[in-house]
């Protein structure tokens, strides 16, 4: 009898650990398909829109390319599948993209209900609100009685409802599925105000036909920290796309940019040395499933954070928006990542 417990224990054991090993195969398709598949924006200029050939650019695409470099050493090994706020969590729950990097905010409901994972914030942001200027408006809390434009499916739209309520203001909501829909229906004068995330805002102000006529108020109305999710289940995917994230941040922390990595491998720091995959014992790469230098082919493809960020949608992008809170945490911002070691 106890013979047989035994037996059925380590069947049962065995059993869980090959549940464990057939669900962990992202990276393993990934690699066999030899490509990655990225859910992305349908098309917000900063953050991942395709220009005229279909070449996709912006923020969150470069994470995807980083997470691409990191796995094949090539960031150019990506598919982009543009998913709407309603599509982008049904394309991820059923295996369509590997990784979604769509400007999405980490929520409770997302993290366990869905049966996603969110780890990195690549972006802390908040909710606001762009008016025209003729409004003659300087306030949020001068907007009762407004029609507000805002996208079906978000947590702007829940975030907004919470806001008029909490200060006893009413509004007319105009809602849209679709982010040209709403984009299209303030610049046509629908609504009175465009409710989205801030750096949304200054992204899409660009689009309209008379940009400087549009100001943005100073109110933040929420937290939303933005970054890339994955499938739960897969703990090593989850790792991979967490610390390239973090290998960015750490990256900029170093002074290591795109220009510089080859030249950065021969620093006596050990720290980067172990980074880079130089020092000899260093398993930062195999413990992951990658190659020991994955992180220089990161910084190969898409430079360290504060290029990506500069380029995209900082000083070097028409946005100018300015680091903030997504400044490191040795510069006043809260951009931190965990060592390398």
């Amino acid at each position: 009898m106890a013979k047989r417990i035994l037996t059925a224990l380590l069947g049962a054991a065995v059993m869980g650990l090959g549940a464990q090993a057939a669900s962990a195969t992202t990276l393993g398709d990934v690699k066999a398909k030899g490509f990655l598949q990225c859910g992305v924006n349908t098309g917000l200029t900063g953050f991942a829109s395709p220009d005229a050939s279909g070449n996709w650019s912006g923020f969150d695409v470069d994470y995807c390319k980083a997470i691409a470099a990191a796995i094949f050493g090539d960031a150019t090994k990506v598919k982009y599948t543009p998913t709407s706020a309603k599509d982008r969590f049904p394309a991820l729950q059923s295996g369509e993209v590997d990784v979604l990097a769509r400007n999405t905010t980490w929520t409770i409901n997302r993290d366990t209900a869905l049966g996603f994972n969110f780890r990195p914030v690549n972006y802390y942001d908040g909710q606001g609100f762009m008016v025209r200027k003729a409004l003659n408006v300087k306030s949020a809390l001068e907007l009762s009685g407004a029609a507000v434009c805002v996208q079906t499916g978000t947590t702007t739209e829940l975030n907004l409802a919470d806001y008029f309520k909490a200060n006893n203001l009413q509004y007319n909501p105009v809602v849209f599925e679709k982010l040209e829909e709403v984009n299209a229906a303030y610049d046509a004068g629908r609504c009175d105000v465009y409710t989205t995330d801030q750096s949304g805002l200054y992204s899409l102000r660009l689009t309209l036909a008379a940009p400087d006529d549009h100001m943005i108020l100073p109110e933040i109305i929420s937290k939303e920290p933005l970054g890339p999710a994955v499938r739960q289940g897969d703990d090593q995917w989850f790792d991979i796309v967490s610390w390239v994230h973090y290998a960015l941040i750490n990256a900029e922390d170093f002074g290591i940019t795109q220009a510089n990595v080859e030249e950065m491998k021969k620093s006596p720091n050990p720290d980067i040395q172990r980074f880079l995959g130089v020092e000899a014992d260093t398993k930062i790469g195999t413990d992951l499933g990658l190659e020991n230098d994955w992180a220089v082919k990161v910084i190969k493809g898409v430079g360290n954070y504060g290029e990506i960020f500069d380029r995209n949608i900082g000083a070097g992008s028409p946005l100018k928006i300015e680091r903030g809170l997504n400044a490191l945490w040795s510069k006043g911002g809260i951009q931190y990542a965990p060592p390398v070691r």
